[in-house]
């Protein structure tokens, strides 16, 4: 399997909020550091936090109504696809061919004829012509494509036969599902699927599809989008309840969600804060990847016993930051970025090797953010 569409991930959630700005508290350098070893060792009662301190970021990224008309552009081949070539009249010239890595193939006395980027009818009519030399009449060529290598679409995740597919013609994403062997739990009930994180990458960019609407409600018009090439749909697993640790702390990752979890143990079981780590202002996202709300607490109070610990909720992600931020809309616009193309990029890699182990997830601050380098955020 070709690892160069491992490449292709990449995902963006348009979502800027503006929020009012504080100077964070200052420090003399001679404070306890927020590691691991002093978090294991401080016990205190951890509460909820409340709703009303989260901010919902406003989503700007639409749904372009023309990814849910099928596509009118023909297929064009590339290289991986096989095409049967027949000159008619001559059976025995019936013949299999691949197109290589250079985009040529090769039939009969014909030196390599470059066909990448041809439809199916072009490069007929090129070896119409390119024929035409070798026979005293003009021979009439057939052309059928037997399989696609090319154009691929990759669904993983929560689905019965998770892989990557061809696409040789036109597919709607409830087409791709059922194509997987749909849900696992079924596409009605898709019980044992969190469709409201399940996502669609393309081109890098986070597609504004809603799988529960889809899946759900059955809004085929205005969810069931047509798929392109390198497409990536992840239909993400309901049963792997966890929080995500990430930014400026010793292992960005997962941490198992059994039972209760705290800010403190969440970070304490990602091996602690490291140098520099800017925490009075550590980020909590939580809700839908379309309709995510933050919220910020000031994480060195809590460490020191001055507040009292928060508890986290499954599929929660925790955003250490590296240097102050001002907008926090700019702040979950970038950790989302970084968190759902890391997750695209191991289930990829565990597609093509079973045995690979995951990759770190490591969101830095700064130049990624422009103006978010300024102060804390208190809305």
């Amino acid at each position: 399997m070709n690892l160069r569409y491992l490449a292709l991930f990449g995902c963006i959630l348009g979502a800027v909020v503006g929020c009012k700005t504080t100077q964070p508290p200052s420090s003399t350098g001679n404070e306890t550091p927020m590691d691991g070893s002093v978090l294991t060792n401080r016990v205190q009662k951890a509460v909820p936090i409340d709703q009303q301190a989260f901010t919902v970021v406003a989503n700007t990224n639409q749904l372009d109504p023309q990814w849910l008309r099928s596509p009118t552009n023909l297929f064009k081949l590339g290289p991986g696809d096989v095409i049967e070539i027949e000159i008619l009249g001559e059976a025995a010239s019936r013949s299999q061919v691949l197109v290589g890595p250079d985009g040529k193939i090769y039939f009969g006395l014909l030196p390599g004829t470059f066909v990448w980027g041809l439809t199916l009818g072009e490069a007929k009519k090129l070896l119409d012509e390119s024929l035409q030399k070798f026979f005293r009449e003009q021979p009439q060529v057939a052309l059928t494509l037997r399989s696609v290598a090319s154009q691929r679409i990759w669904i993983l995740g929560n689905v019965s036969a998770p892989g990557v597919y061809p696409l040789a013609t036109p597919l709607t994403l409830l087409d791709a599902i059922s194509l997987a062997g749909g849900t696992v739990g079924g596409v009605a009930g898709a019980s044992d699927a969190d469709l409201r994180n399940s996502f669609v990458m393309r081109e890098g960019r986070l597609l504004p599809v809603d799988f529960y609407r889809l899946l759900r409600k059955g809004e085929l018009s205005s969810q069931n989008i047509y798929l392109q090439a390198d497409d990536f749909v992840y239909v993400r697993p309901g049963a792997a309840q966890s929080v995500h640790v990430l930014g400026a702390v010793a292992r960005s990752g997962a941490v198992p969600f059994v039972d209760k979890i705290s800010l403190l143990s969440a970070v304490a079981s990602s091996g602690g804060t490291v140098p520099y780590a800017q925490f009075w202002d550590v980020a909590i996202i939580r809700g839908s990847l379309n309709n995510p709300s933050v919220t910020s607490v000031n994480y060195r109070d809590i460490a020191k016993g001055k507040a009292p610990d928060v508890l986290l909720e499954p599929g929660d992600i925790v955003y250490v930051p590296f240097s102050p931020f001002r907008k926090i809309g700019e702040l979950a616009d970038y950790v989302l970025k970084q968190f759902v193309s890391t997750l695209a990029l191991n289930e990829g890699i565990r597609s093509v090797n079973r045995g690979a182990g995951p990759v770190g997830i490591t969101v830095g601050l700064g130049a990624g953010l422009g103006s978010a380098a300024g102060a804390g955020v208190v809305r």
